[in-house]
């Protein structure tokens, strides 16, 4: 049995809404989000944490790179699960990297570091992890994207009126940076 709570997030959720209650989800089941051709699912996030961390997976198809942005106040890990996934970083050096990540690849971007992230193979997922001192930015997936109740990739890419991009990330430490240019490949 999954006990499911009302947040205010949400109708249903299966995250309890107050911080030091344990609890479980199974796979899948946590607040799904659709944002470009990805589902992105939270297992914790910041009311869970007192803010500490969150604890979240993204699945795609092959695909289109994300957006170059950064997090001012976060720390991110990108752990490849499933498929392969390349990540650009551009450190506050001005250096820039990428790597293409698979099945037990570890990548970590400091705060303030530029990055971005394409899907390389169909079925990729990752396993992320945010922390820093300003909170946890899981609740801007669903509003820059679109909650998603049921299991599964959006049907069509859910890709946000551009001014949106102005406005939902000031809220969660996340900052697009559309004019960026990777000199990588």
């Amino acid at each position: 049995m999954t006990i499911e709570y009302a947040t205010r997030y949400r109708r249903t959720s299966r995250i309890p809404a107050d911080p030091g209650k344990p609890y479980f989800i199974e796979k899948g089941q946590g607040d799904r989000a659709h944002l470009f051709g990805d589902l992105i699912t939270i297992y914790a996030g910041g009311e869970q944490t007192e803010n500490t961390f969150n604890f979240f997976t993204v699945e795609g198809p092959k695909g289109d790179l994300i957006p170059a942005h950064l997090h001012t106040d976060t720390y991110e890990v990108f752990y490849v699960t499933q498929g392969a996934v390349r990540l650009f970083v551009e450190g506050t050096d001005g250096e820039q990297q990428e790597k293409l990540l698979t099945p037990g690849d570890f990548g970590f971007v400091p705060k303030n570091c530029t990055h971005a992230y394409r899907m390389e193979r169909h079925h990729s997922q990752i396993v992320g992890v945010a922390a820093g001192p300003g909170g946890t930015f899981e609740r801007f997936f669903e509003n820059l994207g679109v909650p998603a109740e049921q299991l599964g990739l959006p049907h069509q890419p859910v890709v946000p009126e551009p001014g949106k991009f102005e406005t939902v990330p000031q809220q969660y430490d996340v900052r697009f940076l559309p004019d960026h240019q990777w000199r990588t490949r």
